[in-house]
């Protein structure tokens, strides 16, 4: 089973619990105005790596992942190779692996022979690391090119089978920091009762120098990074103290 992977990193401490072993895959459905990795938009540009490759690698570091860390799909959206990560994962459960997946949902149906795949998946990851692009649907399409129903879908299935997530919220000034929208999104997330941690993620510029490598337009230019007050408006109002740190409950 091969999957197209983009990079790796050996000593991830954000996307997930404890130390962990990222790996970038390669394609993603999504436009996101603020993404920050316009390299892993086609999955023909990564180089292909079986999933037991892509296991030696990660177990390489295993010594310096304790008892909480372990490995996190990233990318790109892991969901776009399905059949990849379902493999992957399997193989590191049976290595008593920690398994993480970062995605959009963008790839998400609840209907078919995906769903069933995914159904699959779920079985063998310990958390999934989400993130609502934006509350309303119109203005969904518009910072990503993608509905979010089927995402708000995906939050609703993660919820109803009491899937572990984090939520993390990338607060753009003028897209997503909207006082209402917030709100919103808020009142959304107090219909999951599966949140174990919700983050408020500041935009950044620092992907801007790969659209100009690329030749590709950079969509937020002369978008600053949101000021320390709005961010800690942000965390209030999406009640980020409110939930309990998943190495506490973890290691419990």
């Amino acid at each position: 089973m091969y999957g197209y992977i983009h990079s790796t990193e050996s000593f991830g401490s954000v996307d997930g619990p404890g130390v962990r072993f990222i790996i970038f895959v390669s394609g993603c459905p999504l436009r996101c105005k603020y993404c920050h990795n316009p390299d892993t938009w086609k999955m023909e540009d990564g180089e292909r790596f079986t999933s037991d490759e892509m296991l030696a690698k990660a177990l390489r570091y295993r010594p310096y992942w304790k008892n909480i860390g372990g490995i996190t799909v990233s990318g790109g959206e892991p969901l776009s190779q399905i059949d990849f990560v379902l493999d992957l994962f399997k193989k590191a459960k049976q290595n008593n692996v920690n398994t993480c997946i970062d995605t959009s949902g963008g790839p998400f149906t609840a209907e078919g022979p995906w769903f069933e795949k995914f159904q699959e998946l779920m079985k063998y990851t310990d958390l999934l690391l989400v993130d609502i692009k934006h509350i309303d649907e119109e203005s969904h399409v518009e910072l990503t090119g993608h509905t979010g129903k089927n995402i708000k879908e995906m939050f609703r299935y993660l919820s109803d089978t009491n899937k572990p997530i984090w939520i993390r919220h990338v607060l753009v000034p003028g897209i997503t920091d909207d006082d209402g929208a917030l709100e919103r999104t808020r009142d959304f997330i107090r219909t999951l009762n599966n949140v174990k941690r919700v983050e408020v993620l500041p935009y950044h510029t620092l992907g801007r120098m790969k659209y100009q490598k690329m030749g590709i337009p950079y969509r937020l230019e002369g978008v600053d990074s949101p000021t320390a007050d709005r961010q800690a408006n942000a965390r209030a109002i999406l009640e980020c103290d409110k939930y309990t740190a998943w190495e506490t409950e973890f290691l419990n």
